[in-house]
């Protein structure tokens, strides 16, 4: 069950939950970035936005996947989209640029240029992601 602030629109697992309260629009977090990020966050969007109970959301910065928390966050850089998920032990080796311990569990990111690098591999973290959160 969610909830959709009457201001922001944004729609939010609970009612009355904080958030970051001002209407985005995906469209401009992607001006001035090239096409092949918006094909990138496209595919991912269509894979992840099926799965069960998944809200998608936008900030001034970036786009929140939550399910029960936020397990997908995904910010378009000037040249690359970066990828942040979660999971329980540290991720390393190709393509993981970045894994650190917080709060009980590791921040993980990977930087994505185009649709080719977007393998099984990625969404099998990101998939992990999702079930922990």
């Amino acid at each position: 069950m969610s909830w959709v602030c009457p201001k922001c629109e944004r729609e939010l697992v609970k009612e009355n939950q904080t958030h970051y309260c001002a209407r985005i629009s995906v469209d401009s977090l992607f001006k001035g970035k090239p096409d092949e990020l918006v094909l990138v966050f496209d595919k991912l969007l269509a894979v992840v936005a099926d799965w069960n109970d998944v809200l998608v959301s936008t900030t001034p910065h970036c786009i929140v996947f939550v399910h029960r928390k936020t397990f997908l966050v995904i910010r378009p850089m000037q040249k690359v989209l970066d990828v942040k998920f979660y999971s329980l032990a540290a991720q390393t080796g190709n393509p993981i640029i970045n894994s650190v311990l917080y709060a009980g569990k590791y921040v993980n990111n990977v930087r994505l240029k185009t649709v080719d690098e977007l393998t099984p591999h990625v969404f099998k973290f990101i998939y992990q992601s999702y079930q922990l959160l």
